[in-house]
């Protein structure tokens, strides 16, 4: 049978600032190059808030939000031959022909053929979605909050259903952006040293893909004193809160480097007065800044001065990760799990080896070197409950909000 028109539940922002309004709204069918999807789960990150606050990233203020989630397929349009009804997707709001320019460099993740979708609607021009006889923009063009939605396949990845579902939603933008910061876009090295600015989901992300790196120095840096536990359970070693020292945190960074300050250092709040301070927190001669958090200002003056003594500064959009490519390796490394078993072989092997000196870069690697994303969920709302999740996000033991479709 033909896919018909679904009328179902979503969480609406009709203007900038305004709370989010639960309304019926209508899903058409999936045209040919894209699937309809049942939402299982989202969950809120910080290009959202700003999106609601008025960043343009859609055209017009009838749009619904979050780009994380996870969603089963309900129907395929036209020519969808890779996917099939029931299949388990996340989105992913990049998309990877895998054939353009900038595809074969082996440089960015930035497709020429399947960009960043900024107006708000599909690839052709036109919206699936209406509520109240007005037509609904898509954030990024894979808006989640609700119970149906259309998506483009370019824009889709097929994901192992045992994944859990919260898992799932994290991937899809936040954890996976600083994961692939420190392990794809730097190309954290062994032995090296980390400082990261801000550890909420991003934040925590470049911490744990430093740490898989096998970075040996990971300084985690936020306001917030709680998020040390947080930092020291994805692997970082050193915490700093600004607000206990009356020297800017770059100095605070040199001291705990031994005067040169760090090989690599991360931007994960989009709090542009913070690049500068990023940026002198790196090695000079070498050192390299990362801006990967989502900010609502446009421009951000920078000392010349700190740029002229050889450090570099460089901008990443979902942490140079190609969804096609490279995001399977990141759930698989999620799907791995602790075996207590594995772990008494591991430290045996370890133990033995260091007894007979064995070199140790030919020890094996520990089994708790994969990915746990338990740490990230702190809260749990229903779809109704949406704007309760802006609020929650304010508080101090908060990292990531669930929201139940």
């Amino acid at each position: 049978m033909s896919p018909q028109v679904i009328t179902c539940k979503a969480a609406v922002c009709w203007g900038a600032g305004e709370p989010a309004e639960v309304e019926e709204i209508e899903v058409d069918p999936p045209k040919a190059g894209e699937v309809r999807v049942k939402l299982l789960c989202a969950s809120l990150c910080r290009s959202d808030i700003i999106c609601r606050y008025g960043y343009q990233m859609t055209p017009n203020e009838f749009r619904y939000d979050a780009i994380h989630f996870c969603r089963e397929i309900e129907s395929i349009g036209e020519g969808v031959t890779d996917l099939n009804v029931g299949d388990v997707v996340i989105p992913a709001y990049l998309g990877e022909c895998k054939l353009c320019e900038n595809c074969l460099s082996g440089k960015t993740n930035l497709c020429f053929k399947y960009p960043i979708p900024m107006n708000g609607l599909m690839p052709d021009g036109t919206s699936r979605m209406r509520a109240k006889g007005q037509t609904l923009y898509q954030f990024l063009g894979c808006s989640t909050w609700a119970e149906y939605g259309v998506i483009n396949t370019n824009y889709v990845v097929k994901i192992d259903p045992k994944l859990p579902l919260a898992h799932a939603s994290f991937i899809s933008c936040g954890f996976s952006t600083g994961f692939g910061a420190t392990w794809k876009e730097a190309k954290v090295e062994k032995g090296s040293s980390v400082a990261v600015f801000g550890l909420g989901t991003v934040g925590l992300g470049a911490v744990e893909g430093a740490r898989v790196s096998g970075a040996t120095k990971i300084i985690g840096i936020d306001k917030n004193g709680m998020k040390k536990e947080k930092g020291e359970a994805f692997g970082m070693t050193d915490f700093i809160n600004p607000e206990e020292y009356d020297k800017p945190t770059s100095e605070v960074i040199k001291d705990l480097t031994g005067g040169l300050g760090v090989d690599y250092a991360f931007e994960c709040t989009g709090f542009t007065p913070l690049v500068n301070e990023v940026l002198e927190s790196t090695k000079v001669g070498k050192g390299a800044a990362f801006v990967i958090g989502t900010g609502n200002s446009k421009t951000v003056e920078l000392n010349f001065v700190t740029l002229l003594t050889g450090r570099s500064l460089k901008g990443s959009i979902f942490g140079g990760i190609k969804p096609k490519t490279d995001l399977g390796f990141v759930i698989d490394k999620c799907m791995n799990k602790v075996n207590p078993l594995d772990n008494y072989q591991f430290a045996v092997v370890t133990y033995l080896a260091l007894q007979s000196n064995a070199h140790l870069s030919l020890l094996p690697i520990s089994i708790e070197q994969e990915i746990n994303l338990d740490e990230l969920l702190t809260h749990e709302v229903s779809l109704e409950e949406v704007n309760k999740s802006f609020e929650l996000l304010k508080q101090p033991d908060c990292v990531k909000v669930l929201i139940n479709i």
